[in-house]
Order: C-alpha cells, then structure tokens, then sequence
C-alpha cells in the first residue's frame, strides 16, 4: 500500500492505477475495495446508483475481503 497516494482519505487517479484488478468489486475497475474504508463507501454507492445484480456482486466481493463487515 506505499504506492498508494491518498491525501485525506481521498484516493488520486496516479494510486488508482496501482491497486491489482483483484481489488475492485466489479470489472472494469469499478468499487475500489483495497482497504476497509473504500469498500464501505462501495457499499454505500453501489446502494445508491447500481442494479441490485451489481449490488449483491459488490456485497459477495467485499465480505469475502472483509467478512467483519455487515456483522452486529
């Protein structure tokens, strides 16, 4: 994660380009979910603007990297 460029918790288009295709939820580099707080902003977008096929793909991909999340 030190290639990452993050300036407050905001990820730069140069980092971007450095996470592995594995960390994204989606093909085509969509979700970035290479740490625990951009995969809980996946969720919440995906939510707001994805189909509910891409919204349980996102859902599936996350909790298999983080299976903490979403546990009461």
């Amino acid at each position: 994660m030190a290639r990452f460029e993050k300036l407050k918790g905001k990820l730069t288009t140069n980092a971007r380009k450095h996470i592995a295709e594995s960390n994204f939820a989606l093909p085509g580099r969509r979700y970035p979910i290479h740490d625990i707080t951009h995969a809980r902003n996946a969720l919440a977008r995906v939510a707001q603007h994805g189909t509910p096929e891409e919204q349980a793909k996102v859902r599936a991909a996350v909790h298999r990297k983080y299976p903490s999340i979403g546990e009461k």
